[in-house]
């Protein structure tokens, strides 16, 4: 019988130089012998938002809903907001004074559309997908006309503003 629905694994890496400051994303998608490679970078964001973001790319560019997906990720940020279900209480309060809720609520629709589970790895211990992840979000940090992440909310005089 054939798998309708074969597993998919991603690989993510955010970057951010500044922290806040230029940032950037890499993803690696690979289903049997398909491979694919999604990075984008922002002017102004952090590291926690690439992070998150990153995640969100890879599984936006999953065709089929209902897939089976790995992800792999140096993001306890990310990997423990889902897998010990904090998301899931923050979303239930409205995200109320937690930091990236557009990028969380966006995670949580495309998550919902797949059947996932998140594995945390130790960034730049020479698993080769993830060194790539990273190398492509550097690089996408550090090119020129970066657009602004209009999601990334800035403290200023006690305000925050768009």
């Amino acid at each position: 019988m054939a798998d309708n629905n074969p597993k998919i694994i991603i690989y993510t890496d955010g970057a951010a130089k500044g922290n806040p400051g230029p940032g950037g994303y890499g993803v690696v998608l690979m289903s049997g012998i398909h491979r694919k490679e999604l990075s984008g970078g922002f002017a102004l964001t952090t590291n926690n938002r690439m992070e998150l973001l990153a995640v969100i790319m890879g599984l936006e560019a999953l065709r089929k809903d209902g897939s089976i997906v790995d992800i792999y990720t140096d993001s306890k940020y990310v990997s423990d907001a889902v897998s010990l279900g904090w998301v899931f209480q923050w979303e239930k309060k409205g995200f109320k004074n937690k930091k990236n809720p557009d990028l969380w609520q966006r995670f949580l629709k495309v998550y919902r559309k797949h059947k996932v589970k998140f594995h945390w790895i130790k960034g730049h211990s020479n698993i080769k997908e993830n060194e790539r992840c990273d190398v492509l979000a550097v690089e996408a940090s550090k090119l020129p006309n970066l657009p602004d992440d209009k999601g990334y909310v800035v403290e200023e005089n006690g305000l925050f503003v768009d």
